[in-house]
């Protein structure tokens, strides 16, 4: 189970957290309720000089670095830094990530290579990078960050759901592999939460087709009309997922916000509904028992 380490005397250390993706959002949110709950942090961004703040105000706390997931050398970099830093990892959370909005026929080859890259191959090198170290702790608790798109998904969020359902899928099978060496897997389901994901996170497709005008045309307006306004507090779900790893507790998955949640009951309810409608079908594809 991850629990922090102890020294001589057995008084508790703090956690020591690895966060991708600091500059904003859920990733800077979540920095902070560490620090503020007496943790340790090394918090990465692609563009070192929008976390040194942190650094500024924790120095005792905080180790910045710089991380571009979808680069191999400076992940491998990364880690070993942080594990330097105070000689263990406890939580690492893979946040970093940007969303692609368009249909799959309007998305270029490029932007679907690199949106892949980013959100489903960025977290696997994390996740290969920190597991010898895990291991060797016998502890330690990943927790990724998927979406919504991945409980069901949207026209128009084909490739970003693709690599989040992608998430989810080594997430599970990482959770057997790892669950004898100690080590937890978290999913975490973020619904639609005020932060800069919609305004500065967001890649539109390459071509805009007429013919999907209605569809994932639609759902791009409804982003953006609703970039500002989404119901969710990133500040509220950090201190949820800090107040779960405090409590030593490791849900496979954790829907956030009432969307998600609502979300979640929707789409168990349409698959048992559907599974029922075609089990006896499904069921006669064996060979004559």
């Amino acid at each position: 189970m991850t629990t922090p380490s102890a020294d001589s005397s057995g008084t508790r250390q703090p956690r020591v957290w690895f966060i991708t993706g600091c500059s904003s959002g859920f990733g800077r949110s979540l920095a902070e309720k560490a620090l503020a709950s007496g943790d340790r942090v090394v918090a990465t961004a692609r563009q070192v000089h929008r976390i040194s703040d942190l650094a500024t105000r924790a120095p005792d706390s905080v180790v910045t670095l710089p991380l571009d997931v979808t680069q191999p050398a400076q992940v491998a970099q990364a880690v070993t830094q942080a594990h330097a830093a105070w000689g263990r990892l406890d939580v690492v959370v893979n946040n970093a990530g940007y969303g692609l909005i368009g249909a799959v026929e309007e998305c270029s080859e490029e932007q679907i290579a690199r949106n892949l890259d980013t959100n489903l191959m960025g977290p696997i090198r994390v996740i290969r990078a920190v597991l010898p170290i895990l291991r060797q702790q016998r502890s330690g608790h990943l927790i990724q960050i998927s979406a919504a798109a991945a409980i069901s998904n949207y026209a128009g969020f084909g490739i970003y759901g693709a690599a989040k359902c992608g998430l989810e899928g080594v997430s599970e099978a990482l959770r057997a592999e790892l669950a004898p060496f100690g080590i937890r897997v978290t999913i975490v389901q973020p619904g639609p939460f005020r932060t800069e994901f919609i305004s500065r996170s967001l890649e539109r497709a390459a071509i805009a087709l007429p013919e999907y005008a209605a569809t994932s045309g639609k759902f791009a307006q409804f982003l953006q009309r609703i970039s500002g306004k989404q119901p969710g507090d990133p500040d509220r779900a950090a201190s949820v997922i800090v107040e779960m790893v405090h409590q030593g507790k490791a849900p496979q998955r954790l829907a956030l916000g009432r969307y998600a949640v609502e979300k979640v009951r929707k789409r168990i309810e349409f698959q048992s509904a559907e599974n029922l409608e075609w089990s006896t079908t499904g069921a006669s594809a064996d060979f004559p028992a």
